[in-house]
């Protein structure tokens, strides 16, 4: 999932890739909404939009699915798989060329390690005991652990006290998301911990990227098709060591992970590279914030998860401190003399 074209700050879509961070590459130029292609319209860039945070909303109940069938590797080495064809073929239909230096493709190593095998992998292992409503709201505070490591390792980045308080808020959700005041006695520390150190995994994965891909001249849609195809290499050569050969092919986990892989990391990235060009990056990283809201919804409506008031109310502390420190105040307007 992931957009070529990088935004100003980082997001915490479930499916980055190279050029998720709108600062790593140039951003596509924007076009005039409904814009023409081929003759035909193509969909308004909301509907757009609410098809892309369904998608997403959902990746998190369909690794939950994935998992009843296969083992967590198994089930990420399937969603790359999958993602990795739509977005390779899309490459073959624009005729469009994977990066060809050594150095691209070894920072590009790292990139999918850090963006998608690592915090695919973790996701899939911690919903092994946590709901995937936890899951997608701690998928949330990945923006809150993008500015704590922006602010050490950007050097551009500055602290404000808006980006500040919003630290402050997020972390506050956090702790009312785990029930801190309860002693986490209702959480499973395991779990937890994988989910938050898969939302931790992209923020690096962003400074990475920054630092060392920013500016290549490749085409945003090459650099995360080559991305995506070391990550799926990633995932084939560990899968075998750590996994089994399935004695049989569940029909239902099976179909979640390919959809979790054609829709959620390959039709998504392409949806969201069309909205960023179209509207610009920040009003697509605006995403964030709807994925969590519904992937407790679907946890909670189609596996029948529980829930208790911390959740929702931990979820939408989280939102808000993550929006604050995303935002940025208005310029004040010269004074008259």
């Amino acid at each position: 999932m992931s957009t070529s074209a990088a935004p100003s700050a980082p997001t915490s879509t479930p499916e980055p890739t190279a050029a998720s961070d709108p600062r790593t590459t140039p951003t596509p130029p924007a076009r005039e909404p409904r814009a023409r292609t081929g003759g035909r319209r193509t969909l308004d860039w909301r509907v757009r939009f609410a098809v892309l945070s369904l998608i997403w909303g959902f990746s998190f109940l369909l690794i939950k699915v994935g998992t009843e069938g296969y083992a967590p590797f198994q089930v990420t080495f399937g969603r790359l798989f999958f993602g990795t064809a739509v977005v390779a073929a899309v490459l073959v239909v624009r005729r469009e060329r994977l990066p060809r230096s050594p150095r691209t493709w070894a920072h590009l190593t790292v990139a999918a390690l850090l963006l998608n095998a690592l915090p695919f992998s973790l996701f899939a292992y911690a919903e092994l005991t946590i709901p995937s409503t936890l899951a997608g709201i701690c998928n949330a505070t990945s923006p809150l652990w993008g500015m704590v490591l922006s602010l050490a390792a950007l050097s551009e980045d500055r602290p404000t006290r808006r980006r500040v308080a919003g630290l402050a808020l997020g972390f506050v959700g956090v702790l009312t998301v785990l029930g801190a005041w309860q002693g986490f006695s209702d959480l499973e520390p395991r779990g937890t911990a994988m989910a938050l150190l898969a939302s931790l995994s992209y923020p690096i994965g962003w400074i990475y990227v920054r630092r060392t891909l920013a500016g290549s001249g490749h085409s945003n849609l090459s650099l995360s098709g080559a991305q995506l195809l070391v990550a799926t290499l990633e995932l084939a050569v560990v899968t075998p060591l750590f996994t089994s050969a399935p004695s049989h092919l569940p029909v239902v986990p099976l179909l979640a992970i390919v959809a979790l892989g054609a829709l959620g990391t390959g039709i998504a990235f392409l949806i969201q590279y069309g909205i960023v060009a179209e509207v610009g990056p920040t009003t697509a990283q605006m995403v964030t914030y709807f994925v969590p809201v519904i992937a407790t919804a679907a946890g909670v409506a189609v596996l029948g998860e529980s829930l208790t008031w911390t959740t929702p109310v931990g979820a939408v502390v989280i939102l808000a401190g993550a929006a604050l420190t995303q935002s940025r105040p208005r310029p004040r307007a010269p004074r008259k003399s």
